[in-house]
């Protein structure tokens, strides 16, 4: 039997936004305006300080803990580059992370085909507490009903239970959701508690793989329409 989806739930990074790699040049430039340092040296830093970095943030659960994590991230950065912590502080205040996500193209017109449709719109990322900030600078949080980020929740994507909480926020059964990730554990995790589930690509073309994001109210309408055919017999 075919289930309505009643919601969309989207993964963050590499489904709705983008890393723009460009902003590392630009915070390159504002450092050497401000302090005096290298460019691309700078650049270069601040990419692997967060390489190094990144690894450490999947314990955290509450805004003071994140504040905390930046705090000391900030710190670890000025070091990087020779500058004192006042100036590391500046640094990521006027660089901080939701800077370097862009969204990926139609992703507005798509969120609002989505709601147009009558779905609710949810979004379930591996990310920090802040994850309402990351929409807003982005341009999406209006456009988001339910923002979740797994830092929050306790447990991260592939675990099942960041599938099942997410459906219990949507107020929802899992087969009345659809989900979208990049990732492919993440899409096989979904499936296995119920959910639809596509895998996204939004930089190259695969077969089989949603790589323009509008596609995602192609499936809603295949849906809707398979939905009511069902109900009609």
């Amino acid at each position: 039997m075919t289930s309505r989806w009643q919601a969309v739930l989207f993964d963050r990074d590499d489904t709705l936004c983008t890393t723009d790699p460009g902003v590392y040049t630009q915070a390159g430039h504002w450092a050497a305006e401000r302090f005096g340092l290298d460019p691309k040296h700078t650049a270069r830093r601040m990419i692997t300080h967060w390489q190094a970095e990144a690894p450490h943030w999947h314990a955290i659960r509450t805004p003071d803990e994140e504040a905390a994590y930046w705090a000391t991230y900030a710190r670890g950065l000025a070091g990087q580059l020779g500058l004192t912590h006042a100036e590391g502080e500046a640094f990521l205040s006027e660089y901080p992370y939701e800077a370097f996500l862009t969204p990926v193209p139609h992703v507005a017109e798509v969120l609002r085909g989505v709601r147009a449709r009558g779905l609710r719109v949810g979004v379930l990322s591996n990310t920090f507490p802040s994850i309402d900030r990351t929409l807003r600078r982005t341009g999406l949080a209006d456009l988001v009903d339910v923002p979740l980020a797994t830092c929050t929740l306790g447990v991260h994507k592939p675990d099942p239970r960041a599938f099942t909480l997410a459906a219990e926020a949507l107020g929802l059964p899992p087969a009345a959701i659809l989900f979208l990730d990049d990732l492919p554990e993440n899409v096989d995790a979904a499936r296995r508690v119920g959910m639809a589930a596509e895998r996204v690509n939004v930089h190259h073309a695969e077969p089989g793989v949603v790589h323009d994001l509008r596609d995602v109210l192609t499936l809603i309408d295949r849906n809707l329409a398979a939905a009511r055919e069902v109900a009609a017999c």
